[in-house]
């Protein structure tokens, strides 16, 4: 069945998902903006305004900021809404320049609503909305992501060297304690380990459960009892992971001056670190730990596509335009909205003269296409509009 028949509400995550007459209209945009300018979030003479990293957690349907000391950490029964603004140099034909370009200082804008595995459906369902809401605040010229907890993307993971996944949030089953509260018979363990999205030197940081099983010979882990921090090395953990370690108990003795103690697996002393997880009875020595990541890369399809979304014939059809590593600039049209499978992600370009209904069924069109394809759901869903572009998409389409 093509994408665009047979569409269906998502059970989870549900975007601006209607397809009434004005939707996309200059009527529909000059109301969304209206209401954009009167978020606090937004409505502070700084966002669109000046470059940065600026971020934000769904609590009760508002948009709270996000502590910028906390940056970088995320709780995984949580929503939230990252704005990266930057300026580039964008060529522009100067005044009386008709053989020369002039550079001029271009503001370009990605947005994630990042959602944690835990997150609830109204907190999902706000972020996305409110993603929504800031690109029209930012005039249509955002590229927006859906970042999902468990398949990080890399244009999100290289925005935080030192990303942290904890347990907890606003409206979880989790109890959700911060730091300074945390009292002190409740143990923490963070697993570190290498980023499936990030760089060679990318490492993550990611709360799990506080028992023996949750520990891998690939990684490095962090204990910490509240009197008492314990480092646990797996005997085949990367220099980086021993690295990155040393820095998170760095950052938790900061605030509080306790022992730290570091154990490697292959050290018959580190039976301590097994006991204080319930492993009375596990050999160290003698056990192979194995715990599934609690993130992975996303998958990758083994060939490009390009589908183009179009009415001109009079009905909305969805059709493949090409396939392969010939697939370039010169294949999108400004008056149609084209998806672009290019792997590891998908991406939907708006073309500038597209028509209203295009507009209105490219996130149906999207949805029902990721749903379809086999290991497609931790895909980063990522839309651009033409002269917004930035260099993640090119990259993709390029590839």
């Amino acid at each position: 069945m093509p994408p665009h028949e047979g569409l269906v509400h998502p059970t989870e995550y549900d975007w601006r998902d209607s397809n009434v007459e004005l939707v996309n209209s200059d009527i529909d945009h000059k109301v969304k903006y209206q209401s954009a300018a009167t978020e606090p979030a937004w409505n502070n003479g700084v966002i669109g305004a000046e470059p940065g990293l600026y971020i934000w957690r769904i609590e009760d349907f508002e948009v709270v900021p996000w502590p910028k000391e906390k940056y970088g950490s995320f709780h995984e029964g949580d929503s939230y809404i990252i704005l990266h603004s930057e300026k580039v140099k964008s060529k522009q034909k100067g005044d009386g320049e008709a053989d020369s370009d002039a550079e001029k200082d271009k503001m370009v804008h990605d947005i994630f609503f990042w959602l944690g595995r835990h997150t609830t459906q109204d907190e999902a369902g706000t972020a996305a909305y409110k993603t929504v809401e800031l690109d029209e605040f930012l005039h249509g010229t955002a590229t927006q992501h859906r970042e999902l907890q468990t398949a990080p993307s890399p244009a999100f993971a290289a925005l935080f060297p030192r990303l942290s996944i904890l347990r907890g949030g606003v409206r979880s089953g989790f109890t959700h304690v911060e730091p300074n509260e945390k009292p002190e018979h409740i143990d923490t363990l963070l697993r570190i380990f290498k980023s499936p999205a990030g760089g060679r030197d990318a490492i993550l940081v990611h709360e799990v459960e506080p028992t023996w099983k949750s520990l891998d010979e690939d990684d490095v882990f962090v204990l910490d009892k509240g009197d008492k921090i314990f480092v646990w090395q797996g005997k085949r953990c990367a220099p980086m992971e021993k690295l990155k370690a040393a820095q998170v108990v760095n950052d938790l003795t900061v605030a509080k001056h306790v022992d730290v103690e570091v154990l490697s697996q292959s050290e018959a002393r580190s039976k301590v670190f097994v006991d204080y997880l319930g492993g009375a009875d596990v050999n160290p020595l003698e056990t192979q730990f194995k715990a599934p990541r609690p993130v992975a890369a996303a998958s990758e399809r083994e060939m490009k596509k390009l589908f183009r979304l179009s009415d001109a014939e009079g009905g909305l059809s969805f059709e493949l335009v090409k396939e392969g590593r010939g697939i370039g600039s010169g294949d999108l049209d400004g008056g149609d909205v084209f998806v672009l499978d290019a792997g590891k992600s998908i991406w939907v370009w708006e073309g500038r003269d597209a028509s209203r209904q295009e507009k209105a069924m490219w996130i149906r069109v999207a949805q029902k296409y990721v749903a379809q394809q086999e290991d497609a759901a931790s895909l980063e869903v990522a839309k651009v509009r033409q002269g917004s572009e930035g260099m993640a998409f090119w990259a993709a389409v390029e590839a």
